[in-house]
C-alpha cells in the first residue's frame, strides 16, 4: 500500500491485492480503500473490486470512480511523451 488506503495496482495477480483489501478493511481502522491504476492495470483494478463485492466483502460499496489521463515522459529513444489512461475505484462499507 502506498499511503494509507490505497492499493497501487500493477502487475500482481489480481489475488495478491484482494488479499491487501481484506486486510485493510478487516484491520478496522478505515472505512474506504481506494484503488489506483494506469494503463494495462485497469482491467485488474476492475476484477480486484468486483472480486472483493461478490466474493468476500458484499457490504462493501463503490463510492467514487474517476478516471483521467497522465502525460509520461518519453523512454530513452523515443521523441515524444505519451498519454496513459488512470482510474481511481474507491471502495467503502
Amino acid at each position: 500500500m502506498a499511503e494509507k488506503g490505497t492499493v497501487l495496482i500493477g502487475r500482481k495477480p489480481a489475488m495478491s491485492y484482494v488479499l491487501a483489501i481484506i486486510t485493510g478493511m478487516s484491520s478496522g481502522d478505515s472505512k474506504e480503500i481506494t484503488l489506483k491504476a494506469r494503463g494495462r492495470a485497469i482491467t485488474t483494478a476492475v476484477d480486484v473490486a468486483e472480486i472483493v463485492r461478490n466474493r468476500f466483502l458484499k457490504d462493501l460499496k463503490i463510492s467514487k470512480i474517476s478516471i483521467g489521463t497522465e502525460e509520461i515522459p518519453p523512454r530513452e529513444g523515443e521523441n515524444r511523451a505519451r498519454m496513459v489512461s488512470t482510474m481511481e475505484i474507491t471502495l467503502s462499507k
